[in-house]
């Protein structure tokens, strides 16, 4: 029986390259974005709706659905494929970096981290095994490593001690870890100290993983400082094994990541800045409230095939944003989610045809 896992690279441009990462619900053709699906669903998209977009994979996240339904239920509904009625790759995170996010309300032993749902106010404790088992149950077909995220800025004493509790905590999750099924990423932490990245790096290959990610870049630090983490880190993971930069996508992001060998990217933006009326063009991010759209009856991109550029205006869509009706939320997020899914099939084809360097170029404006 071939392994449920693989991935190949098909041609290559610099750093970047042009894969084919095989899971068990399908393949991925990377260099990819992932939309973000934080409680099983892209915000203000149907599944019908994403399907049209056609991303090649998605992203679920273990510890909201952990408070609310429970990975039990979705469980019993056939794992997050069967609950989210999507049978396409899925990908799930475990939680550290919301963790993270709950400075407020959570204390973090060597265990594990005992935290407070600030939505309940009830207590919860998820360790590196607690983590396993929500994934293992959840079904994904990639699943993350417990880590922690140590926040921005750090000093390098504080960092080194996260990152060294953090592969303390990877030996345990892949002890843990129990389905053939499902490929378990170790997550390279070290904020923003290449040593600590370097040492990162070389610990999770001791592991056998299918894919590898780079995690603690999108946490506050200038861009300056996460291309040259991202630069220093991608090429100090195995050539042959997919590579992830987490939560990092709007399409400058992307050219970046990719220019430096990155082949999976996921982020919130698309949808988060579609609910503030922004939207991703060549030409930059824009905002559809501005005057200069209300008789604009131009799509939001020209050449975008995505339902809200075929089918509306700007000054409809416009319109619908400024009297809060959730439709204009809905094509925003539909446009750039396909705006970021295409940016990444473009650069690949460009990689393909040889023709990389010309698509870099063409755009340093976005």
């Amino acid at each position: 029986m071939s392994a449920p896992f693989s991935f190949e690279v098909f041609a290559t441009e610099g750093e970047a390259r042009a894969g084919v990462f095989k899971t068990p619900h399908g393949v991925v053709e990377t260099p990819a974005f992932m939309p973000v699906g934080t409680q099983s669903v892209v915000k203000t998209l149907t599944q019908t709706q994403l399907a049209a977009i056609n991303p090649q994979m998605t992203l679920a996240n273990a510890y909201h659905l952990y408070l609310r339904p429970g990975h039990q239920l979705i469980q019993k509904a056939g794992g997050l494929h069967g609950w989210m009625n999507w049978p396409h790759p899925i990908l799930t995170d475990s939680g550290g970096f919301q963790v993270f996010s709950l400075a407020n309300h959570r204390k973090i032993t060597e265990e594990g981290v005992m935290f407070r749902d600030p939505a309940s106010g009830s207590s919860h404790f998820i360790g590196p095994e607690e983590s396993m088992a929500i994934q293992n149950a959840l079904g994904a077909d990639v699943i993350m490593a417990f880590d922690e995220c140590p926040p921005h800025p750090v000093t390098h004493q504080e960092a080194k001690t996260s990152l060294e509790r953090t592969q303390r905590w990877l030996q345990r999750c892949f002890q843990a870890h129990s389905r053939s099924d499902q490929a378990l990423f170790p997550i390279v932490q070290g904020a923003g100290f290449e040593d600590l990245r370097s040492m990162a790096a070389a610990h999770v290959q001791q592991f056998s993983a299918y894919g590898y990610a780079i995690g603690g870049v999108s946490v506050g630090e200038p861009p300056e400082a996460i291309t040259r983490i991202v630069a220093h880190t991608a090429k100090l993971l195995p050539a042959d094994k997919p590579r992830y930069l987490m939560g990092v996508g709007t399409p400058r992001d992307l050219l970046m990541g990719i220019t430096h060998g990155i082949d999976l990217f996921d982020c919130v933006m698309p949808t988060r800045v579609a609910r503030h009326g922004a939207f991703f063009t060549n030409q930059g991010r824009i905002n559809i409230k501005r005057q200069e759209f209300e008789s604009d009856f131009s799509p939001l991109q020209e050449g975008c095939v995505c339902e809200a550029c075929r089918l509306y205006s700007r000054a409809y869509i416009r319109h619908l944003i400024r009297v809060d009706e959730s439709t204009g939320k809905t094509l925003l997020s539909i446009h750039n989610i396909t705006y970021l899914v295409q940016f990444a099939q473009k650069a690949r084809r460009a990689l393909l045809e040889g023709t990389f360097e010309t698509f870099q170029s063409q755009n340093k404006a976005v």
